[in-house]
């Protein structure tokens, strides 16, 4: 289950509400005739019918076909137009930077993909390089039709004004990315949030979530996060930081994490605790890494040898402790395991994965939940990260 944040009704926003409502029933549901939405939503069939008019002249939806109802006219079916305006999507992930457009049906129109020069970029040049992939993928695209650009970063986003990007393994502290793509040129609307937050808005409006009301979807690749839903929201904590799932302690006293503190989650099952830990207990091992994180980690789930198969247990049992800590704590009806370093190992680990956390988790909750992978693959941060505007335009029904 889905939904929109609206402002709190007055006389004077209940229009609004209106539109944002249907518009929404639209964008998840569509094509729907005007009698579908007055069912769906409870609002009257002169509300709904005078609604979709205004939206309709405003270009935000448009006719869909016809289909017939019992004895009478045919009904008129209506849908967003995705052609309405475009979406700019950022994943700023640990090891590149990835940039995608979309229409308002969120099919992907253009990609730039490009690896970080360093571990630890400094926040100017992620932005310069930011940057210039928005402006990539926005070559042939009318600069008034560009609704915002959502980017999804590492760390914890503070959501103040301006917002504030605070991400420690990178060294990166109070970081504001609206400004710096700002300096840089940047005049559409930004939305920043932690990536495992944006994958977990994408996966819970069109992937694995879909459908709950109570969900984690966690996020493994070189760091590790979690976005928590509890009862259809997305929960955030007193300062925006709740989620924080690979910075919990697995192993007291244990491996030291980027973080600083030891024996956190990310230490063990993060691509580069991971890594670490193989590199260690191969003869030699220390010589055979590489600055390619993706391609290690896919060779390690391919290897064969005694080694890798050690390694891959502990992780399994690793990584099903901590799920099952998720569902202890907030009883979700599923648990969504992403990221490109999830994706890997869950394609392969799965199984054990899930007997890890039963082993962990209490009975009862265990029961009631489902361990699945991500529907939506490794382009999750950057699909979601599109999201953020599209909530927005959903929120407001307007352009303005």
């Amino acid at each position: 289950m889905v939904r929109i944040e609206v402002e709190r009704a007055t006389t004077r926003d209940m229009r609004r509400r209106n539109r944002s409502t249907l518009l929404s029933e639209l964008f998840f549901r569509g094509p729907l005739s005007r009698h579908d939405l007055s069912r769906i939503t409870g609002l009257s069939a002169a509300t709904a019918s005078s609604v979709t008019a205004e939206l309709l002249q405003e270009g935000l939806i448009v006719e869909a076909g016809q289909i017939d109802s019992d004895g009478g006219r045919p009904r008129v079916l209506l849908r967003v137009d995705p052609d309405f305006g475009r979406l700019v999507g950022a994943d700023v992930g640990e090891t590149g930077v990835k940039v995608e457009l979309f229409d308002l049906a969120m099919r992907r129109l253009a990609t730039v993909d490009e690896p970080l020069p360093s571990s630890r970029p400094e926040p100017e040049a992620v932005a310069g390089q930011l940057a210039a992939g928005i402006e990539a993928v926005l070559k042939d695209v009318d600069p008034a039709a560009l609704l915002g650009v959502g980017v999804g970063v590492p760390g914890t986003v503070e959501q103040s004004d301006p917002v504030r990007v605070h991400a420690p393994t990178l060294g990166w502290r109070g970081v504001s990315f609206e400004g710096l793509l700002r300096e840089r040129g940047v005049t559409a609307p930004v939305f920043v949030e932690n990536g495992a937050k944006t994958q977990g808005q994408a996966e819970m409006w069109f992937g694995a979530g879909r459908g709950t009301a109570d969900a984690v979807i966690v996020l493994v690749g070189s760091g590790v996060g979690a976005a928590v839903i509890t009862n259809g929201t997305l929960y955030r904590g007193a300062s925006s930081s709740a989620g924080e799932w690979g910075h919990t302690t697995v192993v007291y006293g244990g491996r030291l994490c980027r973080c600083g503190a030891r024996g956190c989650l990310e230490a063990y099952v993060g691509a580069e605790g991971i890594l670490d830990r193989y590199r260690q207990s191969e003869p030699g091992g220390e010589s055979a890494a590489t600055a390619d994180e993706l391609a290690d980690i896919a060779a390690l789930v391919a290897a064969e040898t005694p080694a890798a198969a050690e390694i891959l247990a502990e992780t399994a049992g690793m990584l099903g402790a901590g799920i099952g800590n998720l569902v202890n704590l907030f009883n979700p009806e599923r648990v969504v395991l992403g990221g490109w370093a999830g994706l890997a190992l869950g394609a392969r680990l799965l199984p054990q994965i899930r007997a890890a956390a039963g082993e962990q988790a209490l009975e009862h909750p265990f029961g009631q939940v489902s361990i699945e992978l991500c529907e939506l693959g490794p382009d999750a941060v950057a699909f979601g990260a599109a999201t953020l505007p599209m909530a927005e335009l959903l929120r407001r029904a307007s352009r303005r």
